[in-house]
């Protein structure tokens, strides 16, 4: 470990760290554009300059340059400072003096830097050179006059998402960022690169001209478009969502954020449930809560409820609906709305074992029924870090494009029974080996894929290479406050339930409770909505405060960011109303409370930040499985109703997957 000094400073810094990075450990402010901490050094934009001794009597790029013993490393000398000036010179040469109508505007690098390293003035008096705008989809909006050429954006596609669908054209002065063909951006990363642009030459095309930064209420959350749990800030004005930005989570997220996580807001404010509504001769009609709550108790079901949690509601949601369940005798709960029913009495036999962040490290990974790259696009992107590192992946199921380097092996369930010797061979020389099943590879052979824990040696000390992955934000926490039924909702469903709580659950079909008196608890006027005799309007994830547990089994809470519209409420305040009326008061009459209660349950759910330790065991399952998988998501942009009420998912869906073209019209 290489020992240096930087402004004097004595720093101690791992093998193979840059001079840049020796700078940061010793609390030094280095100035960059180009260089970021996740992707390749590139070392083009020159403004992390320093003095380095011994070294040529000039100023050199600290992101390119290896921390050696002995070094002195000098940041702030009248050399340096020039150097610095003098590249922010050449930086705005062609510029132009956008700042009052740009997006970035506020929270803009080069706005920073050029106060802070320019000189405050130019001697450049020459026209200005103009580019030409490049269409990059309905996600990205370019204004590639302001580039600079930092190739952030490039090295995101190539080496994260895995589309390398943007490139450089051109020599010299001529250069430009471009889409291939200027065609839309097929990665469902691609909201990234707007993030990572210094200068604003990329924004978002959804947020333009919508608030400047300092309007902005921002406020932690947890994402519910998947089960990555992606730790969120939403940016609120007034009533209304702007805009969902990641945050820094290495265990789950790193710094990213799917296109839906970020541009399904607009959903939001989009066919909203504002009111109660009673279903009288046949239609949905507007009423008051007491009179919603009435013609509930007038089902007079006893015992026979039944309560189905949706793919996005909080473990505070699901607990206070199974206490009033309880409270009536009842214990007819499910999560798993489309209809899988795979084995729940082992929990650590459903979870992903080896952690998002653990699953880099991998070296021999079989994929099985599952489209990675739609199901949990953050996971797809720690696989492609895995393969880079020298990863085998094979895969079962329809072939598809997954961003890096698969052996297909057929589309059987079947060959769980006997896989090809070059996958065992590969698996037995491995020294972390994993599965991933998919819901599809769960619902046709759990049991076969369990039985690769033995045959392929999955677990070994410090390791366990068995995942099932979920791409429901609700899962794992309702499989802990248990919304399982064995024989998943057909065995609800057997049951006839005089009464049917339908919680956000807008995926279940129509045929499951044909005699229930059904109750939707939700949102938006969405498939579970059009269904039921009674509407309750909820809150979404985004107007109230919640518990989310991810597909690892990392619990995590986010907050509220606005309220919600109407006459909505938060979900567990109508069920604590609703009990009164029922004649079976739930003990809480707050959140906390509510909270304290659901942590003595299932103490597991108060542990934030922490991955919920289910003990390995694994059920006595058939080994059979055959058939032909079929993916279940169908189109990555319409998985909720929140995307199905955004404009924007709309339009993604509509260009990027079913080919639809839009014109730009001129600015």
């Amino acid at each position: 470990m290489p020992k240096l000094t930087v402004d004097g400073i004595e720093v101690e810094v791992p093998a193979g760290a840059t001079v840049l990075q020796a700078c940061e450990a010793a609390g030094k402010e280095v100035p960059r554009f180009c260089y970021h901490e996740r992707l390749s050094i590139a070392g083009n934009c020159r403004m992390c300059l320093v003095e380095v001794k011994p070294g040529p009597p000039k100023p050199q790029a600290s992101c390119a340059l290896p921390a050696a013993d002995k070094q002195e490393v000098f940041t702030s000398t009248p050399m340096v400072k020039k150097a610095r000036e003098g590249v922010m010179e050449f930086l705005l040469i062609n510029h132009p003096l956008d700042c009052p109508i740009c997006d970035q505007g506020g929270e803009c690098d080069l706005q920073d830097q050029s106060i802070a390293y320019g000189r405050g003035f130019t001697r450049y008096h020459e026209n200005k050179r103009a580019v030409t705008e490049k269409y990059m989809g309905p996600l990205v909006k370019t204004v590639m006059t302001r580039c600079i050429q930092c190739t952030r954006c490039v090295r995101f596609a190539e080496e994260v998402a895995g589309v390398e669908e943007i490139g450089a054209l051109y020599r010299g002065e001529n250069m430009q960022i471009t889409s291939y063909l200027e065609k839309a951006i097929t990665s469902e990363l691609s909201g990234n690169v707007v993030d990572l642009c210094p200068v604003g030459a990329l924004t978002s095309k959804p947020y333009a001209f919508e608030a400047r930064p300092w309007e902005l209420k921002k406020t932690f959350a947890i994402d519910v478009m998947d089960a990555v749990g992606t730790n969120v800030r939403l940016d609120s004005r007034g009533r209304q969502v702007l805009r969902a930005l990641p945050r820094v989570n290495d265990a789950v997220n790193e710094e990213w954020a799917s296109d839906k996580t970020r541009h399904a807001v607009d959903g939001l404010v989009r066919r909203r449930l504002d009111r109660p509504y009673v279903r009288k001769d046949g239609k949905l009609q507007p009423a008051s809560w007491a009179e919603a709550f009435a013609a509930i108790k007038a089902v007079d079901a006893g015992s026979s409820v039944a309560a189905i949690a949706g793919d996005l509601v909080d473990c505070e949601t699901m607990y206070a609906a199974k206490a009033l369940l309880r409270s009536l005798g009842s214990d007819l709960l499910e999560g798993r709305q489309t209809g899988l029913a795979y084995d729940t009495s082992s929990l650590s036999a459903v979870n992903f074992n080896s952690t998002i962040a653990g699953i880099e490290t991998a070296d021999a990974i079989l994929i099985v029924g599952s489209n990675v790259r739609w199901e949990a696009p953050l996971v797809n992107t720690r696989i492609r870090k895995a393969v880079k590192r020298g990863a085998k992946v094979f895969a079962i199921g329809p072939e598809i494009d997954l961003t890096y380097k698969v052996e297909w092996l057929g589309n059987d369930m079947g060959l769980l029974g006997g896989l090809p010797a070059a996958v065992t061979d590969v698996f037995a020389k491995a020294a972390r080996p994993a599965v991933i099943v998919g819901g599809a590879g769960l619902k046709a052979g759990q049991g076969a894929s369990l039985a690769l824990v033995e045959s392929l040696g999955l677990i070994k000390d410090g390791w366990n290479g068995y995942n099932a992955l979920h791409f429901s934000a609700s899962r794992m926490g309702g499989l802990m406050l248990g919304y399982a039924q064995a024989g998943g909702i057909a065995a609800v469903a057997e049951k006839s339930p005089k009464l049917v709580f339908l919680l956000g659950a807008d995926e279940v079909s129509e045929e499951r409770f044909p005699n229930s008196f059904k109750v939707y608890v939700g949102h938006h006027g969405d498939n579970g909505a059009h269904v039921a005799d009674v509407i309750l309007p909820a809150a979404s994830y985004a107007e109230k405060s919640g518990t989310y547990v991810n597909l690892e089994g990392r619990v995590q809470r986010g907050d509220r960011a606005v309220f919600p519209p109407g006459d909505a409420r938060e979900d567990w305040s109508i069920f604590r109303a609703l009990s009164d009326v029922l004649g079976h008061k739930l003990p809480f009459d707050t959140l906390d409370q509510l909270r304290a209660q659901m942590e003595a349950e299932v103490p597991a759910l108060g542990a934030l930040g922490e991955i919920a330790d289910y003990g390995w065991s694994m059920p006595s399952l058939d080994a059979a499985a055959s058939g032909a998988i079929a993916y279940p998501i169908k189109d990555f942009y319409l998985t909720n109703p929140i995307a199905r009420a955004s404009d924007t998912m709309q339009r993604c869906s509509a260009e990027l997957l079913h080919g639809e073209t839009y014109a730009e019209a001129a600015e």
